[in-house]
Order: C-alpha cells, then sequence, then structure tokens
C-alpha cells in the first residue's frame, strides 16, 4: 500500500509537469500565432481613413488581397455635384484594380469614367518606372505620366513603389497636382 501511494505520487508529479509542458507549448503557439495574425493585419488591411466612396468594395478586397491595400481619402470631382463610384473590376491575391466612375455600373466607357486605382506586387517581369519624378509623402519617389488627347484623353498616371507592390493612381485627364494630392493622401494613412 506504501509503495502504491508512492507510485501514484510519482505518477501525479509526471502528469502535473507534462502538463505544465504541454501548456507551456501552447501558450507559445497561441503567442506566435497572434503575432502571425498581426502581421498579417499590418500587411493587409486597408487604411481605416479611406474616402467613403470604397466602403462598399472594401470587404472584397480585403477577403481577396494579400498585398498592401492603399486607397486614399481624397479623390478630385467629389465635391457633392456627381456622385462617385467604386467598382472593383479585379481583386486577386497579388494585384487589385478599382474604376472610379461617375455610374454605379460604368465599365470604364470615356462618359462615366473618372479613373482607376490599382496595385500589384513587383515582381522581374514588371517594367520599370517611367515618367516624370515627384517626390511623395513619406519621401517616395513617384513618376507622373501626363495624358495625351485625341478623341478621347487618356488617363494621367502617378506610379510608386512601396514595401514591394506598385500602386498607380490614374484619372482622366487628370492633372498632376490632383494625382499628387491623391497619392499622398493614400501614403499618410
Amino acid at each position: 500500500m506504501i509503495l502504491n501511494l508512492k507510485n501514484l505520487g510519482n505518477v501525479c508529479a509526471v502528469i502535473l509537469l507534462l502538463s505544465a509542458s504541454s501548456f507551456h507549448q501552447s501558450a507559445i503557439a497561441n503567442t506566435n500565432n497572434q503575432k502571425q495574425i498581426l502581421a498579417q493585419q499590418q500587411f493587409k488591411p486597408a487604411n481605416s481613413q479611406s474616402h467613403p466612396v470604397f466602403k462598399s468594395i472594401l470587404p472584397k478586397l480585403k477577403q481577396k488581397s494579400q498585398i498592401q491595400i492603399l486607397l486614399p481619402k481624397y479623390i478630385p470631382e467629389t465635391d457633392g455635384t456627381n456622385p462617385i463610384y467604386a467598382i472593383l473590376e479585379t481583386a486577386t491575391p497579388k494585384k487589385y484594380e478599382i474604376l472610379l466612375g461617375f455610374t454605379p455600373d460604368c465599365t470604364g466607357g470615356t462618359a462615366c469614367r473618372l479613373g482607376v486605382i490599382s496595385a500589384e506586387a513587383v515582381t522581374r517581369k514588371t517594367p520599370r518606372l517611367t515618367g516624370k519624378r515627384v517626390i511623395l509623402a513619406k519621401g517616395i519617389t513617384g513618376y507622373f505620366v501626363d495624358f495625351r488627347c485625341g478623341a478621347n484623353c487618356s488617363d494621367a498616371t502617378l506610379t510608386w513603389r512601396q514595401k514591394g507592390v506598385q500602386y498607380v493612381l490614374g484619372l482622366k485627364a487628370g492633372k498632376r497636382e490632383s494625382l499628387i494630392k491623391m497619392a499622398n493622401s493614400a501614403i499618410s494613412l
């Protein structure tokens, strides 16, 4: 009987040690999971201060995109006289493209189109940036390409790279100052 109680005490001590050991491992696993989740949240989410026009597309964009989502707070032509709509054209893990239009069913036609916002992960195949150099918020270098007009006017674009992602803002017959202000409002948030 004494031998059995002694063995029982040893068995309890072993169980206690094993329980403490597995508790420590699960605590580490939980901490590591939280770090991973925090890292993903810092990398992926759209800025919470972006322009309200993006509210309807944000859930789908956040769900599909694995790259950092930068959306501007400032969008020209949003003075309240003409409504602006954000239309999510493409959303994949490494790329998104948003059309800005004056109608909710705009497909990029010239009459309803205001511009475009896009982002894509940079790869070896991504072409070099071209255009006139401009300095953006946080010391980032952007490249401005002016619009051209023929039968219709093209988009003026502003492109920059940040954390392995190439961002492009385009405005139909847009002004350089408007694109810089738009980009800075996305970068600064």
